[in-house]
């Protein structure tokens, strides 16, 4: 156990995270998400969910300051409607840490497979918000 480290942040995830580099990409998943067909490198993290584990992350990771939306979810598909409060939940667990939450872009659903296949992993939680998916870009971390 490691002091100033969230418990629902795994070693695993914690190495996966200091290796990330800056514009690097991370998708948190919800338990539907299917990250083994789409990624060689996939963590779990089951039973937690996604704004917990942002809480544990956020302390940790620097947004990518960069680019316009340093965080990416799924777009409803046609006929389907997002729940807002899930957006909303992802983005107060951010503000709890940083006082501020970046941007959000939305990415068509076969768009978001595709580009979580290039990303550096996917986590699996036990997330099951529909469209609860989240894909965050890793920035450069300020010098103090």
């Amino acid at each position: 156990m490691l002091k100033g480290i969230h418990p629902a942040i795994s070693p695993e995830l914690l190495k996966t995270l200091a290796e990330m580099g800056h514009g690097d990409e991370l998708v948190l998943s919800d338990a539907h998400f299917p990250a083994h067909q789409l990624h060689h490198k996939v963590i779990r993290a089951d039973g937690v969910d996604i704004s917990t584990l942002l809480l544990g992350i956020t302390p940790l990771f620097e947004f990518d300051q960069y680019v316009e939306a340093p965080l990416a979810m799924m777009q409803a598909v046609e006929g389907d409607s997002l729940d807002p409060s899930v957006e909303a939940r992802y983005l107060e667990a951010i503000k709890k840490i940083n006082g501020t939450a970046p941007k959000v872009e939305r990415v068509e659903r076969f768009a978001f497979y595709e580009r979580a296949k290039k990303t550096y992993a996917v986590v699996i939680t036990g997330e099951t918000a529909k469209y609860g998916n989240v894909i965050i870009k890793k920035g450069v971390t300020p010098v103090e």
